[in-house]
C-alpha cells in the first residue's frame, strides 16, 4: 500500500521536480488565495509599475506586488464567509481557466504553483514548463470538507473585494492531484489515453 504523500510548501524547485501528473499528494504550510479579481489587480499593478522586468521579491520590495510570490502557491478560492467558531467557509476551488490571461506572468515573476480545477491553455502549460512550476487540482463540490485542511486564514492584502481578498492561509494535510508537472505532462490527457487503452 503507497504510504502518505506529504508535501510542505511553499516548494522548493527540486521537490516541484520530484512531483508527477497523477501524484495525488497532501499539502502543509502556507498557500495563498486568489481569484480573478485579485488576479487582475496583480498583473495590471506589474504592467503599470516601474518595475515590470523585476522578480516576484523585488515587486513585493517596491510595493508593487502585497507579498512576494517567490515559490508560493495560489489557490484559486474564494470562500463562503464563515460560520461562528469556524475559520473559514467553503473552501472549493474556482474554475481555472479564469486566470489564464494572467498566470503566465505571475509565474514569470516567481509563483511556484497554482491549485484550482479544470484545463488551462497551451500559454500557461508553457509558462509551467519554462519555470519549473506545478498547476494541482482540489476536488470541485468538496468545499466544506476541504475547508476543515484550512487552520489559519488571514485577509493580507485587498480587503475591500470581499470574498476575493487575498488570503494567507496555514494548511495541514490538504488534498490535491498533481494535473500538469514541472515537464508538461496533462493527467487530463494522459488519464484519456490510458482509459482508450483500457478499452
Amino acid at each position: 500500500m503507497d504510504t502518505k504523500k506529504v508535501v510542505k510548501v511553499p516548494f522548493t524547485k527540486e521537490e516541484i521536480k520530484d512531483l508527477k501528473a497523477g501524484d495525488y499528494i497532501y499539502l502543509s504550510g502556507t498557500l495563498y488565495s486568489a481569484r480573478d479579481a485579485a488576479h487582475k489587480r496583480l498583473y495590471d499593478g506589474i504592467l503599470e509599475s516601474d518595475f515590470k522586468d523585476a522578480d516576484g521579491e523585488t515587486l513585493f520590495a517596491e510595493g508593487v506586488l502585497p507579498l512576494d510570490i517567490t515559490g508560493n502557491v495560489f489557490y484559486y478560492l474564494g470562500p463562503t464567509p464563515a460560520k461562528e467558531g469556524q475559520v473559514i467557509g467553503s473552501a472549493g476551488p474556482t474554475t481555472s481557466s479564469r486566470m489564464d490571461k494572467y498566470a503566465p506572468l505571475l509565474l514569470d515573476k516567481g509563483l511556484a504553483g497554482m491549485i484550482g480545477k479544470g484545463k488551462r491553455n497551451k500559454e500557461v502549460i508553457d509558462s509551467i514548463v519554462k519555470n519549473g512550476a506545478v498547476y494541482m487540482a482540489a476536488v470541485g463540490g468538496a468545499g466544506a470538507l476541504l475547508s476543515k485542511c484550512i487552520k489559519e486564514s488571514e485577509v493580507i492584502a485587498y480587503d475591500d473585494l470581499g470574498t476575493e481578498a487575498i488570503r494567507k492561509m496555514r494548511v495541514e494535510d490538504f488534498p490535491v492531484v498533481v494535473v500538469i508537472d514541472s515537464e508538461g505532462n496533462n493527467l487530463y490527457e494522459t488519464a484519456v489515453e490510458e482509459y482508450k487503452k483500457s478499452l
